[in-house]
């Protein structure tokens, strides 16, 4: 038998107090900002702001200045670290864990619908949402209907269209710019903000979907050249990785 004082794994420690747990459920469904977490879980902001502190210590939490106000503050679940952690924890329980096929049930804020239906607003449609919306297409192909739009709309930017291309042989290049107005009444099952300005400008839908927000920077609002274009892999790299995980979240059944 293994010695019974085997430290457990940091990830078990941290989430093992409730109010750790919570933020990790809160932010694994959108980033937030560290008043609404406060008032969602009913705890004083102090104390929030000291567990998600201790989570970014441990590297399962990022956070990043809002680009609407840059007094306040977004944080996020660092998703890939979170699933390696996770992994490793039960790894060091039992290996077979590590592909054990059952999924936790509990409370669900997806809802799933068969075939759900995903918008991507971002301020101008020209680059973080219609490269979100693609990727998603791409990868889900009729399992997921994706769309995406402004609040502003303008063409796409040509550093989109190169990234997507370069990255997954996509071409936006011929996409019409689409207004978050023109699409408010269909009916959509999770509407995600890509933008802090667009989470706040963003109209009433139909049908009352989930609402997620991704705080991700503007990748166009740099100098252009390559400086550009590296902004726009950064973005993609990170559109990449939370599209992976709400691909699986949305097709959890099959």
């Amino acid at each position: 038998m293994r010695g019974s004082g085997d430290c457990a794994p940091l990830v078990v420690r941290l989430l093992a107090d409730p109010v750790r747990w919570a933020l990790v459920r809160q932010l694994a469904y959108s980033d937030q900002l560290v008043r609404e977490l406060a008032q969602v879980l009913g705890q004083p902001q102090n104390l929030v702001s000291y567990h998600l502190r201790r989570l970014r210590d441990g590297g399962l939490v990022a956070s990043r200045r809002s680009s609407l106000d840059g007094r306040d503050t977004y944080y996020s679940l660092n998703l890939d670290a979170c699933s390696r952690a996770l992994s490793d924890a039960a790894a060091a329980v039992h290996p077979g864990l590590v592909h054990w096929p059952g999924q936790g049930q509990g409370e669900d804020p997806w809802q799933v619908p068969a075939v759900p239906r995903v918008l991507f607003v971002c301020t101008g449609n020209s680059g973080r949402s219609p490269m979100a919306e693609a990727m998603l297409a791409q990868r889900a192909g009729s399992r997921i209907l994706a769309g995406s739009a402004g609040i502003r709309p303008k063409p796409v930017h040509p550093m989109a269209v190169a990234v997507m291309m370069d990255r997954y042989g996509v071409d936006i290049a011929g996409r019409r710019p689409v207004s978050v107005e023109a699409v408010a009444g269909w009916r959509f099952d999770f509407v995600i903000s890509l933008c802090d300005r667009a989470r706040e400008a963003c109209p009433r839908f139909a049908g009352r979907p989930g609402r997620m927000h991704w705080s991700l920077p503007d990748p166009a609002s740099g100098e252009g050249g390559q400086a550009s274009y590296l902004a726009f892999e950064r973005t993609v790299n990170d559109l990449d990785t939370r599209i992976e995980f709400l691909l699986r979240a949305l097709t959890i059944s099959e």
